[in-house]
């Protein structure tokens, strides 16, 4: 109400001044524009430019006074900023093989951990809330809504996650449906999801549905998927093609982590801030801010325009070499 009273107040007065102001112009035209007493047609917008600018000044100042200031605290991220990563990890014996890494010489686990900390480096990790999920017959949440990155780099370097479930064979699904559970309530594409398996044992039917908060999914193979090793009667190998299904089934990209790291390009795609428009998330302080700023600049670079390109009449006469001789 008061920065209403304040922008009415000023454009009435800024009215009443231009009206005054063009009166005395129009007494000196001659003096000012020359034989035509007439300005460039530009200038006829100047009264106009004045009044908005000094009404868009008034109302801005007037607004910052009277809302709540904003105080920004060092390292402070506000519940609109805040994103969600939730880490689908196979745990399963397979992952426990060690056909990965560049040489070869890895466990599928250990190539999981470097993967996840190169996706860290990468990413602003200091505006997501971490959820690991450990897969294997079954699914179960490890960590939720962590900002503690050594928390989660703990618990995919030193922890056994596999012995908290019974013996059988891998169900990845049941990883992707506990994180649709978890991330049902959360804001609309807000969360990314990134899903670490060999692919051994992956069914072809029974894809969950993810809810409308999954804005980017990313699916890393690690495990050597040619000759691949000996498990529990069968030979186990990344399968990169099922992996590749899963992922274009979830909307998402597919990677074969075994021995190069995750493209840039594929991780802005899978970790792109999906919120609302930067237009649509401004506040009432934001265009306040925006009204001083636009109000001050066109109010103190109108009057230079004016000196400089308001008029093409320049009094006085060059004085010539020859006229300067007589």
């Amino acid at each position: 109400m008061v920065a209403l009273v304040a922008m009415l107040s000023v454009a009435l007065l800024m009215l009443v001044a231009e009206t005054l102001h063009s009166r005395r112009v129009r007494r000196v035209a001659h003096l000012a524009f020359g034989p035509g007493a007439r300005a460039q047609r530009w200038t006829l917008l100047a009264p106009a430019l004045r009044v908005l600018s000094a009404t868009a000044l008034a109302w801005g100042m007037a607004t910052l006074m009277t809302i709540e200031p904003h105080v920004h605290v060092s390292g402070e991220v506000s519940e609109e900023e805040w994103r969600h990563l939730v880490l689908v990890l196979d745990v399963s014996p397979s992952m426990l093989l060690r056909d990965a890494g560049v040489n070869g010489d890895e466990s599928r686990s250990q190539r999981a951990a470097e993967l996840i900390d190169s996706l860290f480096e990468r990413v602003p990790i200091g505006k997501f809330k971490i959820t690991v999920i450990a897969t294997y017959n079954g699914a179960k949440p490890v960590v939720e809504d962590t900002r503690d990155i050594e928390l989660v780099r703990h618990v995919l370097s030193e922890v056994d996650m596999r012995y908290a479930f019974k013996a059988g064979s891998t169900r990845l699904f049941d990883g992707i449906a506990e994180a649709a559970r978890i991330g049902r309530p959360w804001r609309t594409k807000s969360a990314m999801m990134v899903i670490v398996s060999d692919g051994d044992t992956v069914p072809a039917t029974g894809m969950p549905e993810l809810p409308p908060s999954f804005g980017g999914t990313l699916v890393i193979g690690v495990g050597d998927n040619v000759s691949g090793k000996f498990i529990a009667g069968h030979q186990s190998r990344q399968d990169a093609s099922t992996l590749r299904q899963v992922a274009i089934r979830l909307g998402g990209e597919f990677h074969n982590g075994n021995k190069r790291h995750v493209p840039s390009d594929i991780l802005a795609a899978a970790a792109a801030d999906a919120r609302k428009p930067l237009i649509e998330r401004l506040t009432l302080r934001e265009y306040a801010l925006i009204a001083v700023t636009m109000g001050s600049l066109l109010l103190a670079g109108l009057q230079l325009l004016l000196h400089y390109f308001g008029t093409k009449w320049q009094p006085g006469t060059a004085v010539t070499g020859n006229r300067a001789a007589a």
